[in-house]
């Protein structure tokens, strides 16, 4: 595998490099762009799998980089790395697709466990472009992956033989309309997720329909993964009632809600805008109504302006610093009142939020060094929470966000309760080793960066003894051990246990043993 790694610091490349274990993760070449110019020339010649980028750089910056290799480079997976702790450049590497975001300086540990995980997935992409690629091959024994390709060509505007069209079912006209019919996973949870089995089966339920009123064709559109899509022809003016059909035909055969989004009559060479509109109006629908039929020809709320989870940040540390789940309650109900407005809760603001949310998320699980499990994919964690009408369940969905807030909590207060013992077995172990000198509380407290006050009273709850009564114990102890050796003198014995006074060393041992040094040596 080979890595780009752009930047415009030489340090920040030279510190990538150093901190990065290549060899575990088989990648054997390293190259370096100083800004995104450079960068695209290395990755037109070398076409790397994994991008390192900055996003303040001269030139070219990285919100332009990433949008070139959006467009040109989508297999690649790149990384952010920045000293700019800005959630609005979080949203720029979110909208290109940018796998995670890193800040300056790097941790290694971070670094390598984003390095693992996005190998992983650039490996498990890979592994699919190639089961597509030798699919095509078989084109010939399998005549629906050939329809399916070349109708997807054909909506792309890709020029398609007549004869071929004709061939396949189709029936060419001087314009046309387009459906869109997402498979989701809840679809393919009905089918035990033989993705192969699902999209037969409702392909089956539509082409029987279109093919009895001859005006339409559905097939696999593989130019996007999950979608059913529907060319229309003819009797324009029936298609709603015949996509109404088809939706209770699904939803009979399968008891799931099989949304559909209608696009406009269109000509030949714009069959993409409907395809395009025909999704968007999808996108708008809203989740919260309770609706008979979820089949979509327009959209009223299609000017309703997105909302950002990033514009809670502040607030949303703030609950975190106060380390308790009720802190984000009324955030919770702030959230749901400003995202939810006349009960409209559009497909698009739900996976934004759920984008966004994860970002968090996995942000404040990486500053408190907590270990991340692998969520699920967007699609996966949203389709969870709509019932078989097609419905959301908002209460179930806010329930597990509270769930997920509180165990993170949960994780943060375990691990500050053993960050907080480490530091104090830390301070025993110093005071253990500079016992015979004078310890006051201030150079503990310098030593190890925290108040007095809370060494005193952290130490005292962990050893059930104060600080200088420890350090007694532990003066008494040493002495006890060179009081077997006949050859000291107690004098000696009371320096080398930090006592400049012999007497009041006496004092002291008698005190914390009942007898002086003298009969403690004579037993």
């Amino acid at each position: 595998m080979k890595v780009l790694i752009v930047d415009d610091e030489k340090h920040v490349r030279e510190g990538i490099r150093l901190l990065a274990d290549w060899e575990a993760f088989d990648i054997g070449e390293i190259r370096e762009a100083s800004n995104g110019e450079e960068a695209v020339q290395i990755i037109n010649e070398y076409k790397p799998e994994i991008i390192f980028s900055d996003m303040k750089m001269p030139k070219m910056d990285g919100t332009k980089l990433l949008e070139w290799i959006k467009e040109h480079m989508p297999t690649s997976k790149t990384i952010v790395v920045t000293g700019y702790d800005d959630y609005q450049y979080m949203r720029k590497a979110i909208h290109y697709g940018s796998s995670d975001y890193l800040l300056k300086p790097v941790d290694p540990e971070i670094l390598n466990a984003t390095l693992e995980r996005v190998v992983q997935e650039w490996k498990k992409e890979e592994l699919e472009r190639k089961s597509k690629a030798d699919s095509y091959q078989l084109i010939n024994k399998m005549k629906p992956v050939y329809r399916d390709r070349r109708l997807t060509y054909f909506v792309n505007n890709k020029h398609i033989e007549a004869e071929l069209l004709e061939e396949l079912g189709f029936h060419l006209a001087a314009s046309y309309a387009i459906a869109v019919i997402p498979i989701s996973e809840k679809v393919m949870e009905e089918f035990s997720y033989d993705r192969d089995l699902a999209y037969f089966s409702v392909l089956n339920i539509i082409n029987e329909l279109l093919m009895e009123k001859k005006c339409g064709i559905g097939f696999r559109y593989l130019a996007n993964k999950g979608e059913i899509v529907v060319i229309f022809w003819d009797r324009f003016e029936d298609i709603q009632e015949y996509l109404n059909e088809i939706y209770i035909e699904i939803k009979k055969s399968f008891a799931v809600s099989c949304p559909i989004g209608l696009g406009p009559v269109e000509a030949v060479d714009n069959l993409l805008h409907s395809y395009h509109e025909g999704k968007k109006i999808l996108l708008e629908s809203n989740v919260l109504e309770d609706r008979e039929l979820r089949v979509y020809t327009k959209n009223d709320n299609s000017n309703m302006e997105l909302k950002s989870l990033m514009a809670y940040s502040s607030a949303i540390k703030l609950a975190v610093q106060a380390g308790e789940a009720g802190a984000f309650d009324e955030l919770i109900h702030q959230i749901k009142a400003d995202y939810i407005q006349e009960g409209y809760l559009s497909v698009r603001q739900l996976e934004r939020f759920e984008q966004e949310y994860l970002l968090i998320s996995n942000r404040w699980y990486k500053d408190y060094n907590i270990p991340i499990n692998s969520a699920n994919v967007l699609e996966k964690r949203a389709m969870l929470y709509f019932d078989k009408d097609g419905k959301f369940m908002l209460e179930n969905y806010e329930h597990r966000i509270q769930q997920e807030i509180s165990i993170f909590l949960k994780k943060v207060k375990r691990k500050q309760q053993k960050k907080n013992t480490n530091i104090i077995c830390e301070i025993e172990r110093y005071l253990q080793n500079n016992f015979n000198r004078e310890i006051k509380l201030q150079e503990i407290s310098e030593q190890f960066y925290i108040s007095r006050e809370y060494v005193s009273r952290k130490f005292k709850q962990e050893f059930n003894v104060n600080i200088s009564d420890y350090i007694v114990q532990v003066r008494i102890n040493k002495a006890k051990s060179l009081l077997k050796n006949s050859q000291l003198k107690i004098y000696e014995i009371a320096n080398m246990v930090g006592y400049q006074d012999d007497k009041y060393f006496r004092k002291v041992f008698k005190k914390v043993m009942g007898i002086t040094p003298n009969e403690y040596r004579d037993q």
